[in-house]
């Protein structure tokens, strides 16, 4: 489990592909490593990878092909700066709010202004991802921790303050630029427990509004 609170600003080293797979090194500037095991888990962009190898700079790491389809990772090159985060210990205090490293989506960037200091982005989830989108919810982005502002189906702003956009990988970002979404788990958990025991049959994969009309939580 993560935070979502950017510990350091990283870059991929290497890229070595691995019988279909890829291996990966990231170099880990200001991030402390001395607490770190192998075996450890660090989020990179919001993906939860599993340090192999401690040279002392960094770490290597095994990125599987599920991985590599089903986020941006298949993006980076040799160069690219990422956003890290050690695991979340007992004693740690929850700054942002519980990541699990699992990436549910990519979104999009789709515009970027200034607003007064800050930035303001507006993305694009996929579609089966907006209904866990809420005004004045939370959403990781690349492994950030953020407050949504504004939702318009599936498409969602963030106003970026400028000690965001120092410590992260945000001040990169520009239009077209593909990015890790991980949305909130007590949505997920939620959306499950409302089918209760119609959980246990196949097919049932989520909340449709035909659902919650059929059990009392729409009115006619």
């Amino acid at each position: 489990m993560f935070t979502g609170i950017i510990e350091s600003i990283g870059s991929i080293r290497s890229l070595t592909p691995k019988g279909g797979d890829v291996r990966v090194y990231v170099e880990t500037g200001k991030l402390d490593l001395g607490d770190v095991k192998l075996g450890d888990s660090i989020a990179v962009n919001g993906v939860c990878l599993t340090a192999v190898e401690l040279p002392g700079d960094g770490f290597w790491a095994d990125v599987s092909r599920e991985t590599l389809d089903c986020t941006a990772f298949a993006d980076f090159k040799v160069g690219s700066r990422v956003n890290l985060e050690k695991a979340l210990t007992p004693s740690s205090r929850l700054g942002g709010h519980l990541v699990s490293g699992h990436v549910d989506g990519v979104g999009e960037v789709i515009s970027r202004s200034d607003n007064a200091r800050a930035i303001q982005f507006r993305l694009r989830a996929p579609a089966e991802l907006a209904k866990y989108i809420a005004h004045k919810g939370s959403i990781t982005v690349d492994g950030t921790s953020l407050t949504v502002n504004q939702v318009d189906g599936a498409e969602f702003e963030l106003t970026i303050v400028p000690h965001t956009l120092a410590e992260t990988i945000m001040a990169d970002y520009r239009t077209g630029r593909r990015v890790n979404l991980e949305v909130d788990l007590l949505a997920r958990y939620l959306e499950r427990l409302l089918l209760g025991d119609k959980a246990a049959e196949p097919g049932k994969g989520g909340i449709t509004e035909s659902f919650l009309a059929a059990n009392g939580y729409l009115k006619s």
